[in-house]
C-alpha cells in the first residue's frame, strides 16, 4: 500500500524528515503522533504526493512517485482520501454539492447513485443537514461532512489530519468509530494526532499501530500509550 524507504524531506536547507523506512500493509490501522512541528502533516502530504520527497524512495499503491506523470499522479490521489485538519468547502454550496465533488472534478459523478450517496451521509449522520451551507454546520458536522467527502470515491488509503482536533470528547468517539469501520472494511487507515486517549481507545478495538515522529525521525512507538 505505501513503502517508504531512507525517505526524506528538507525545506529551507532544513531536514523536515529523514531515513524515514516504514511499510504500510494494505488494510492496517496507524496513528502518527508528535508534538506540534514535529512533521505530521509533512508525512502525510509526501503520503498523497502534495509533497515529493528530496531523498530516498516513496512508492504509492505499487508505484515509485519519482517517476510518475501528471496523469499518473491524478489516478493515485483518486484512490486516496484525505481529511484535513482545516475542513475547507466551497461556502456557497450545498454539503450535499461539496460531499459530491470529487466526482464531478474527476468525471464520475454518474458512477454514485442516489440510494448510494443518501446511505453515505446517513452513515456520517447528516442526513438532515444535506442542503445547509457550509457555515451553518458545527464543527462536528463539518468534520464528518469532510470525511463523507473523503471516502465518497472508496479510496483504498485514507489519511486524517488531526480529525477530532477541534471537536469535543463525544463527537471525537463518533468520528474514531467511522474510520474504524471504514478499516474493518477493508481500508488502510493512517491519522495523525496528539490525542492519546483516542489512540487507546482505538487500540482496544482493532490492532492499531502507533508511530511516533522524534527528531526528523519515524519510528514504530511501544505498547505503553
Amino acid at each position: 500500500m505505501l513503502q517508504l524507504q531512507e525517505a526524506g524531506f528538507s525545506y529551507g536547507g532544513r531536514d523536515i524528515l529523514a531515513d524515514v523506512s516504514l511499510d504500510v500493509a494494505p488494510g492496517s490501522f496507524y496513528f502518527l503522533t508528535g508534538p506540534s512541528g514535529a512533521g505530521k502533516t509533512t508525512f502525510l502530504r509526501l503520503c498523497y504526493q502534495a509533497l515529493m520527497p528530496t531523498r530516498g524512495i516513496i512508492r504509492i499503491l505499487d508505484r515509485d512517485v519519482r517517476g510518475l506523470e501528471r496523469e499518473d499522479i491524478t489516478q493515485i490521489r483518486r484512490r486516496i482520501g484525505v481529511v484535513h485538519q482545516d475542513c475547507k468547502f466551497v461556502d456557497h454550496l450545498s454539503m450535499a454539492e461539496n460531499i459530491k465533488m470529487p466526482l464531478q472534478v474527476s468525471g464520475r459523478s454518474s458512477e454514485l447513485d442516489d440510494a448510494s450517496f443518501h446511505d453515505l451521509v446517513s452513515w456520517v449522520g447528516l442526513s438532515a443537514r444535506m442542503n445547509a451551507l457550509p457555515n451553518e454546520l458545527s464543527s462536528g458536522e463539518r468534520q464528518r461532512a469532510a470525511l463523507a467527502r473523503a471516502v465518497v470515491m472508496s479510496p483504498d488509503l485514507i489519511l486524517a489530519d488531526e480529525p477530532t482536533g477541534n471537536l469535543d470528547w463525544e463527537m471525537a468517539q463518533k468520528i474514531l468509530r467511522l474510520l474504524i469501520e471504514l478499516n474493518k472494511m477493508g481500508k488502510t487507515v493512517i491519522i495523525a494526532t496528539h490525542d492519546l486517549q483516542l489512540i487507546r481507545m482505538a487500540k482496544s478495538k482493532i490492532p492499531a499501530r502507533v508511530l511516533r515522529i522524534a527528531n526528523n525521525k519515524v519510528q514504530l512507538a511501544g505498547a505503553d500509550l
